[in-house]
């Protein structure tokens, strides 16, 4: 299952009448926009999340792989598409109550890759159509939705609303939002611990700038990011270093950095005076291969504060 984010807007009510979503092949100058070549990856059993006007207003399971497909009926009134399209049929979800993504931006930002961003920084949503979204943001949008459209009654409305209590348990977003969210957890766990296996070796199998080799106290850290990572990258054993807890999350946070010779560079959010408590000097490097290179290049420049 892959995570897509749609900003249909003014499509919105005759794509969901439809039960699918459909974009064109190309733009009047014969130009194809990411947003729209990205129809071609949906597959049956995806998960898409449906923008409009600001807020999720739905969540559907695809029903099919995209295929080719004319403008359907439905939308033959927007002229200023060509007839050409990729259409992929789904089963909508409406929420009872949609996520307004300004309202939860706070914690949904660190989230938003850095490329192919679905929202701005302001959080209002990016033009396009079909945006990527990955697993630790989908993980983040199903809790926000789960919180908002499901939740328990106590005693006394179980006394006095029965019907109304049945039928939010035969709802069905229920167990959409549920298993949704748990193949979402399984994959990043599985890809986590493939990953850790490839680099671990790399490494021998102990923290690249401290030598700590306890099990337990290892991690396998990105350069470039789950969330900004290619599926490739995201398993390529080059794609970070393993380290102790303490230097996995001054890694991860941008507080240190390797360039191309495997030298540290170490933030100036970190006293001088606070090196030894971090466990980190300005001497310090790391053994890096060839392939490290363009992952520590990119971590530097983009996480790197």
């Amino acid at each position: 299952m892959n995570y897509y984010i749609v900003m249909q807007g003014h499509t919105y009510l005759e794509e969901k009448e439809a039960g699918i979503i459909w974009s064109p092949q190309k733009d009047k100058s014969g130009k194809v926009p990411h947003s729209w070549n990205r129809m071609k990856e949906i597959l049956k059993g995806d998960c898409i999340f449906h923008y409009v006007r600001g807020e999720l207003v739905a969540i559907s399971i695809a029903q099919s792989n995209y295929y080719e497909a004319s403008k359907p009926g439905e939308m033959q009134s927007y002229s200023q598409w060509e007839d050409a399209g990729y259409l992929a049929d789904l089963k909508y979800h409406e929420l009872d109550i949609p996520l307004n993504i300004k309202a939860s931006f706070d914690v949904i930002l660190p989230l938003l890759p850095i490329k192919y961003s679905p929202f701005q920084q302001d959080g209002n949503g990016n033009q396009g159509y079909l945006y990527p979204c990955n697993e630790t943001l989908a993980i983040k949008l199903l809790e926000l939705t789960s919180d908002l459209n499901i939740y328990e009654e106590n005693q006394e409305q179980l006394e006095f609303a029965i019907g109304s209590v049945v039928s939010r348990e035969s709802n069905k977003l229920v167990p959409i939002l549920a298993e949704t969210e748990a193949e979402a957890k399984v994959k990043i766990r599985k890809g986590q611990q493939r990953y850790k296996e490839a680099l671990a070796p790399l490494w021998n199998h102990q923290c690249a700038l401290c030598g700590i080799d306890l099990p337990a106290m290892l991690r396998a850290s990105h350069s470039k990011p789950w969330k900004d990572s290619a599926h490739e990258e995201r398993l390529d054993a080059y794609n970070g270093l393993l380290l102790c807890c303490n230097h996995d999350a001054l890694y991860d946070k941008g507080y240190i950095a390797f360039d191309g010779t495997g030298k540290i560079h170490i933030s100036e959010r970190i006293d001088e005076e606070d090196y030894v408590k971090y466990g980190i000097h300005p001497k310090m490097r790391v053994n890096r291969h060839e392939e490290n290179k363009k992952y520590f290049k990119w971590h530097k420049k983009h996480v790197f504060v």
